[in-house]
């Protein structure tokens, strides 16, 4: 037996057919539990279903063990789904990495303090020492790992390290600025995100807003997404964009840019966290 209080976010992917909706309600609505919110959407493209639904366990409701057992057997083997069952009330733990440009680990240190987040930061990683202090003010431990060819096998591994004694749910690529390798993109895949300054894919790699002026593009933006082992062609989950000008430098395309970055990175982390991302192959679904 559960808490009255206990609520879940269950997320679904499986082959479209008649009749999965139904299954999802009926078997929550048997065990004593109240939906808050659903949304599902079938790809005709795919020929797969997604699913996601916040509900509450009210009296009399199983625990978690039991809702999993359960629904395993009666609604996602017969469905063939690929399922988790999150608790909607436990913050996830994000560790952030970050290189020499602050602006979007400030951010999401702003949004963290204020709530606007509901995650916890059990350390920051950087390559750089630039933002030891920033982290100290927050009370954030602060690991330096700085990074050569030669080095950079071993301080990957100690990264992943951090990231295992601090139980790490999620990381955050807040603009630091070293290429992961194959082997630890695979650790981490499905749980780390990266900002990528441009509105992929028009401009991959260094300097991107330099590499739109030269183009004279009319609008610039950012873009956030999945890290893979293929640079910057991650699943994407969320994007920005603004109009800009001939009257504009690469300057200030910059300035404009950082802002989008921090609001792009924000939504993504936010849509992840709340279990509202749901990988489609080489693309995200996700819900509002």
């Amino acid at each position: 037996m559960t808490s009255p209080h206990a609520e879940y976010i269950l997320t679904v992917s499986c082959p479209d057919t008649v009749g999965i909706v139904f299954a999802v309600a009926g078997f929550l609505a048997g065990r004593h539990c109240n939906i808050i919110e659903s949304a599902q959407f079938g790809d005709r493209l795919s020929g797969l279903f997604f699913m996601r639904v916040h509900f509450s366990a009210t009296e009399g409701a199983p625990g978690h063990a039991e809702l999993e057992r359960d629904f395993t057997e009666h609604v996602a083997g017969p469905f063939r789904m690929e399922w988790k069952l999150h608790d909607a009330q436990r913050r996830q733990r994000v560790l952030i990495l970050v290189s020499k440009f602050g602006h979007c680990l400030n951010d999401l240190l702003y949004r963290y303090q204020a709530g606007g987040l509901p995650i916890e930061i059990p350390a920051i990683v950087s390559n750089h020492r630039d933002f030891y202090q920033l982290a100290a003010w927050h009370n954030i431990p602060f690991h330096y790992l700085p990074m050569t060819p030669d080095s950079k096998p071993q301080q990957e591994g100690r990264l992943l390290e951090i990231a295992e004694e601090e139980r790490v749910d999620l990381v955050v690529l807040a603009r630091y600025m070293q290429v992961l390798s194959p082997e630890l993109c695979g650790r981490l895949a499905g749980r780390a995100i990266n900002i990528h300054h441009s509105f992929l894919p028009s401009f991959k790699g260094a300097k991107p807003y330099h590499q739109a002026h030269t183009r004279g593009v009319k609008l610039i933006g950012a873009t956030a997404h999945y890290v893979t082992s293929n640079l910057d062609e991650g699943p994407i989950i969320e994007q920005e964009a603004e109009r800009v000008d001939h009257t504009m430098t690469p300057d200030d395309l910059v300035a404009i840019g950082r802002d989008i970055e921090n609001v792009v990175l924000a939504r993504a982390v936010k849509a992840h966290i709340e279990h509202r991302v749901l990988l489609n192959g080489s693309k995200t679904v996700v819900f509002r």
